[in-house]
């Protein structure tokens, strides 16, 4: 069930993250949800570094920490998958 609900958090950051990310992404669905599962992770690291562990109710600091993260690895996501497509199309005509 673990393994569920990471790919349906990380489904649901990834989605967030591109709708807040201003302009058009490229990035497909199944590498949003990648970039998605990453950030919660790193969003939790982050969370209990600054001590915000699990809390009874919704636990709106762990999530913030998840979607910033979710963010940053999505725009890196976005700019490699970018960088390779591009270096792909760019061999292909010569």
């Amino acid at each position: 069930m673990g393994w569920l609900w990471a790919i349906i958090v990380g489904f649901v950051l990834g989605l967030l993250a591109k709708a807040l990310i201003p302009g058009k992404q490229h990035l497909p669905l199944w590498l949003a949800t990648i970039c998605g599962m990453i950030g919660a992770v790193i969003g939790n690291a982050m969370a209990a570094g600054f001590g915000i562990e699990e809390t009874p109710g919704f636990d709106w600091g762990r999530h913030i920490f998840q979607l910033g993260a979710a963010i940053v690895i999505v725009l890196l996501g976005e700019m490699i998958y970018t960088a390779l497509k591009r270096g792909k199309s760019e061999r292909r005509r010569v």
